[in-house]
């Protein structure tokens, strides 16, 4: 049985023009335009609807709303860890704009009940359902109270619409679009697949099959980033993830006490999974079907809204791909999309006049300026916000000041460029458009128990000391281009093709885990021989079949290297952010033939 905290007491300033009589806007916002109103609201959640949970979230109304001047709303949540307090700039921006604003902590996290589960469609898509359906003025879901004792008047001041995305009379349908980064990116697509009322979504920094974000393998694609070998355990985020939703679970314990039975604050299936992958530095099947129903991979024929996806060069979590292949798969389907690779992302900041969701500005960030258009045309119905370019690119080669506007490059496509191959050569050079190649080999052996031995940035936490960009001698092989004449600007995912020759791995890919395991990362090499991996980003590849060619995917980027620089290929056997093969294996690359190739998208 579910323990419920007391309410803390109610203040007396009525809201009565709102169709919220009797409760109280935060004293903190009295002076501004909008009132802030704390709430809980009741869910029932999962496959059969019969797991209750609380949320809590924060309503953000302007002043001027009632119910003959309605208005539309913004549905928001957290990232992973974070709370409905993470989403108060987006709350006071767009309610000042005119917006209704319900911001809320997802299940699991910043004081709502029941376990994490990873953004599911049938926990985390039904909950946000109900809290549209209470925007939309139906009864019985918010209250005062975390013990569900004091309903909420309905709503009346949000605009309603008289039929949904698939064309039918629904009740409670309010004019609504979401937005949210990361975890709370991930809930649109989930929300979206679940409820027809949803307008549009903005979902930044976000995943497309999580078993590719935490397991990912970059060949043997199938659809998207969807593989079918399981890759490499991403394990120091996977460390830091877990260790962030088991805090979260203990902070919240006293008001749900069954969230910290059995897998502590997570869903079942996530413990074993953790503990497999852990020892065996891959994903069974059971998780990666697990990691798959909670991603849009899975039911991307349901999300059918326009739908702008924002995308972090700076991301060695959820990197470009991600976005790339829930582009192009909502694309190929016909749903209205749009994308924009900016410069942040969880391994890094956003640039200066990018975005600043804590203190949104349409004037001096290019980005809020986007957003708010998108949803002025989506939801306001305006006739002259625009939805921006198809694609659009931040440049951190170009210089400017203020707004980021001028660093951005558009397209009325994706991809963008031409493709520029370079051949691997046996002197270890990258020899560019296919010319000579000098035959030859290169030899190196993969390391014990899948140990790291890079010195590669640490993902999550970074290195403080900087580390220099380095490989242990004898587990990796490299190439090099010639000193560039003049710059080279890659736009988009890099492509290799190699073959190898791994006679001991032939016997151990017979099982799963045992399969040869390499991570293939690009480097820019400055003048002074410092090198650089572009973004942090590495590409782990678990070889289906280590007598076979393969490809391999690359995480994209965009990146100008310089005249006088280098573009550097390094085929590597262990890495600092993953576990790699359990076993030691001599690994052979055989040179000369035109075959063995780096393709790179340029301008």
């Amino acid at each position: 049985m579910r323990v419920r905290r007391l309410a803390s007491t109610v203040a007396a300033s009525a809201l009565a023009a709102t169709g919220l009589a009797g409760l109280t806007a935060t004293s903190a916002f009295a002076d501004e335009s909008f009132t802030v109103t704390p709430l809980h609201f009741k869910v029932a959640v999962g496959p059969n609807d019969d797991t209750e949970c609380d949320i809590v979230g924060d309503l953000y109304l302007p002043k001027s709303a009632t119910t003959k001047k309605t208005v539309p709303a913004i549905l928001t949540t957290n990232g992973f860890g974070g709370s409905k307090n993470d989403q108060a700039g987006v709350g006071r921006a767009f309610s000042e704009r005119g917006y209704a604003v319900l911001s809320y902590s997802g299940l699991g996290f910043g004081g709502s009940d029941c376990k994490i589960t990873l953004d599911d469609p049938d926990f985390d898509g039904k909950a946000a359902s109900q809290l549209v359906s209470y925007l939309g003025g139906s009864n019985g879901i918010a209250f005062l109270d975390d013990a569900h004792t004091q309903p909420a008047p309905p709503l009346t001041v949000v605009t309603r619409d008289r039929k949904d995305n698939a064309g039918r009379k629904t009740a409670h349908d309010p004019r609504v679009g979401m937005i949210g980064g990361s975890y709370g990116g991930q809930v649109q697509y989930a929300a979206a697949s679940v409820d027809k009322r949803i307008d549009t979504i903005i979902p930044l920094i976000t995943w497309t099959d999580l078993s590719y974000s935490l397991v990912p393998n970059n060949t043997s694609q199938t659809t998207g980033v969807s593989t079918s070998t399981p890759g490499a355990s991403k394990s120091t985020w996977a460390l830091g993830f877990s260790g962030l939703g088991l805090l979260n679970g203990v902070q919240n314990a006293p008001t749900d006490p069954t969230r910290v039975i059995g897998c502590p604050n997570f869903a079942t299936f996530v413990c074993p999974s953790l503990a497999y992958s852990g020892a065996t530095g891959t994903a069974d099947a059971a998780t990666t079907a697990a990691l798959r129903h909670a991603s849009l991979s899975s039911y991307m024929k349901k999300v059918t809204i326009p739908t702008l996806i924002m995308q972090g060069q700076s991301d060695t979590l959820f990197n470009l791909n991600e976005g790339i292949a829930a582009y192009q798969g909502l694309k190929k389907q016909k749903t209205p999309v749009k994308m924009v690779w900016f410069n942040g992302g969880h391994s890094g900041p956003n640039a200066p006049g990018e975005i600043d969701f804590s203190n949104l500005n349409t004037t001096t960030q290019h980005l809020a300026k986007r957003v708010s258009d998108w949803f002025d045309h989506y939801l306001m119905k305006s006739t002259t916000a625009s939805t921006g370019p198809e694609f659009t690119y931040f440049r951190n080669w170009v210089a400017y000041t203020g707004n980021a506007k001028p660093a951005y490059a558009e397209s009325t496509s994706f991809p963008v460029g031409t493709k520029d191959t370079f051949t691997l050569s046996g002197n270890g050079a990258l020899t560019p458009d296919a010319g000579p190649v000098t035959p030859g080999s290169v030899q190196f052996t993969t390391p014990p128990a899948g140990a790291p031995t890079s010195s590669d940035r640490f993902d999550v936490v970074g290195n403080p000391a900087s580390l220099p960009e380095k490989d242990a001698p004898g587990t990796f092989a490299e190439w090099s281009t010639p000193t560039l004449s003049k710059p080279i600007d890659v736009v988009g995912q890099p492509v290799l093709d190699l073959k190898v020759s791994a006679p001991t791995a032939a016997i151990t890919q017979l099982a799963d885990p045992g399969k040869l395991v390499l991570f293939v990362k690009i480097a820019d090499v400055a003048p002074d021989g410092s090198i650089k991996i572009i973004r942090n980003l590495v590409a782990p590849v678990r070889v289906p079949d280590a007598s076979q060619p393969f490809k391999v995917t690359m995480p994209a980027f965009a990146h100008r290297f310089a005249t006088g620089h280098q573009i550097k290929l390094i085929v590597a056997g262990g890495s600092t952010n993953y576990r790699g093969g359990l076993t030691p294996t001599p690994v052979t690359i055989e040179l000369g033939s035109l075959n063995q190739k780096l393709t790179l998208p340029t301008l």
